[in-house]
C-alpha cells in the first residue's frame, strides 16, 4: 500500500501507524508522516511496538497451550506476520478467532487473509461499544461463550483516554467470558514518556492527525485494568520482560520500554 496513487485523501490511522512502526507495507503517506513525528520525539517507539508484538505472540501461545481454543482480538489492526490465528493453531489446530477493528482498511486486509477460513473472521466494530461487538452475528457464530476465550486487548486501550471508561469497557468484555478465559493486555507506559517529559506530544499527534485520540498510563493504572482477575506471573511488567511463569523482581528497567504488558485469568 505504499503506492502514492492510493494515498490521496487518506487520513492517518492508528492501525496503519502501528504497521509502519513494525516495518510493514500497509501504510500511507499520512500515516508515515504522523508516525515520524512521534518517533522524532520518542525514538524508542519503534522498538516498543516490536516488543509489544513479541509479547502478544508469547502471550497468545501461552493461553493456547493452556487449552484455550478461541480468541477475540480487539483493535486487531492491520494484519502482520504471524497473526493470532496462526500462532494459536500451532498449539490448537482448528482454533477459532475473531478480529475486531474500527478501521475499514484493517478489516478489509484481514478479510482477504481469512478468505475461505470458516473458523476465523474479521468484523468492523468499535471497541468502546462492548454490547455491539459481543452481539455481532459473526462474533456469536464463531465463538462459544460457554467455553473459555482468550481476550486480546493489545495496544488498544490507550486509545480510550478516560481512565474509568477504559476500566469499565474492559470489565464489560470480561463479564461476558466464562471461567478459564484469559485476558491479554498491553498499554503504552506513562513512565517511559515522562522520562522525555513530552508525554502530551504523542496524545496531541493522535488527536490531531487521526480519528483516535491516545493517552498513556502508569503501571498501577494498567494493573487496575485487571481488577478481579488472577494474574499470570510475572504480572504487569515491561513487554520485553514478560514470560509466563517467570518472576520479575524489578520491573524498572528498561526505563524506555514503552509498553506495560500482562495476562490475567478468570477463575
Amino acid at each position: 500500500m505504499n503506492d502514492n496513487s492510493r494515498t490521496t485523501g487518506k487520513p492517518a490511522t492508528a492501525a496503519r501507524m502501528y504497521d509502519y512502526y513494525l516495518g510493514g507495507i500497509h501504510n500511507f503517506e499520512a500515516d508515515r508522516a504522523a508516525a515520524d513525528m512521534v518517533m522524532a520525539q520518542f525514538p524508542f517507539i519503534r522498538d516498543a511496538a516490536r516488543a509489544n508484538r513479541a509479547f502478544v505472540a508469547k502471550a497468545v501461545r501461552y493461553v493456547a497451550e493452556a487449552g484455550v481454543r478461541q480468541f477475540l482480538d480487539l483493535g486487531s489492526g492491520i494484519p502482520t506476520v504471524d497473526n493470532v490465528h496462526s500462532i494459536v493453531r500451532r498449539a490448537q489446530p482448528g482454533a477459532r478467532v475473531v478480529y475486531v477493528d474500527i478501521d475499514p482498511d484493517a478489516v478489509a486486509e484481514s478479510m482477504d487473509i481469512l478468505s475461505g477460513d470458516r473458523d476465523a473472521v474479521a468484523v468492523r466494530g468499535d471497541v468502546q461499544d462492548p454490547s455491539a461487538v459481543l452481539n455481532h452475528p459473526d462474533v456469536r457464530r464463531i465463538l462459544d461463550f460457554g467455553r473459555p476465550i482468550g481476550l486480546v486487548a493489545a495496544a488498544v486501550l490507550h486509545f480510550l483516554p478516560d481512565h474509568r471508561a477504559a476500566e469499565r469497557i474492559l470489565a464489560e468484555y470480561v463479564a461476558a467470558l466464562p471461567p478459564g478465559s484469559h485476558v491479554i493486555v498491553s498499554h503504552s507506559a506513562k513512565e517511559s514518556f515522562d522520562l522525555v517529559d513530552r508525554s502530551t506530544v504523542t496524545e496531541n499527534v493522535y488527536q490531531r492527525r487521526t480519528s483516535t485520540p491516545g493517552t498513556v498510563r502508569t503501571r498501577a493504572e494498567v494493573e487496575r485494568l485487571f481488577a478481579g482477575l488472577e494474574m499470570v506471573e510475572p504480572g504487569v511488567v515491561w513487554a520485553q520482560q514478560w514470560q509466563a511463569g517467570t518472576a520479575v523482581t524489578d520491573p524498572a528497567p528498561p526505563a524506555l520500554g514503552g509498553v506495560w504488558a500482562g495476562v490475567g485469568r478468570l477463575t
